[in-house]
């Protein structure tokens, strides 16, 4: 009883195997290729990662890498279909005289440009009453007082006055105290100079020593 269940799982298993090969010699199991490249871009040769590969009336295909490399199995005569998101779909027939069992392909992808209409959204249901409840729009007088407060010179000069400088105008103030000694180093600043050669101030330092303001108390 055993050697018979064991004799028909024999001839099952080589009439499906039998089958098998007949159905690969139909599809042409002879004329596998595989099929290797990368993607790229018409204008600057810049790869385009996870390209989308696939085979026209069948269900194989593959997906390419980062870098737009893919490697897939195909068939002589097969037509290959790319297509990523921006690009214009690309079809390639691979040759059926190849004579070996590998073929590279650098496959070059159009962008694809839409260009959309302008769209405008308002919050209202049309134009004209988003125009009228913009002219009838009604202001708070608060909310108005308010504001002009705020915008009124003298609070403005007030606020100015009570902040203090921030951290890059302390710097910035530094350094130019710093350049004017370094630029004066050597010679009377400006400003002395101008005391100095001014005729008026001489005029009023005379008439202040002549009427003894520079006159010590003993």
């Amino acid at each position: 009883m055993k050697l018979c269940r064991v004799l028909i799982l024999s001839l099952c298993c080589a009439f499906w195997l039998s089958l098998d090969a007949q159905q690969a010699g139909s599809r042409g199991g002879g004329d596998v290729v595989q099929l290797t490249g990368v993607v790229v871009t018409a204008d600057s040769l810049h790869s385009i990662p996870y390209t989308h590969i696939a085979v026209k009336g069948s269900r194989r295909g593959a997906i390419a890498d980062y870098h737009g490399f893919f490697s897939m199995v195909a068939r002589k005569g097969d037509t290959i279909q790319f297509t990523s998101v921006g690009f214009e779909p690309v079809l390639f027939v691979l040759p059926d005289t190849l004579s070996g069992k590998r073929y590279s392909l650098m496959q070059v992808m159009q962008v694809d440009t839409f260009t959309l209409s302008e769209t405008v959204i308002y919050p209202w249901p049309t134009v004209e009453q988003f125009k009228r409840a913009f002219v009838e729009l009604d202001i708070p007088d608060d909310d108005l007082e308010r504001a002009r407060k705020n915008l009124a010179m003298a609070e403005l000069r007030e606020r100015a006055m009570q902040t203090d400088m921030d951290g890059s105008m302390n710097y910035k103030h530094y350094i130019n105290q710093q350049t004017n000694q370094l630029y004066y180093a050597g010679q009377m600043p400006p400003d002395l100079a101008s005391t100095l050669l001014n005729p008026f101030a001489w005029a009023e330092f005379i008439k202040a020593w002549r009427e003894g303001r520079f006159r010590r108390d003993q």
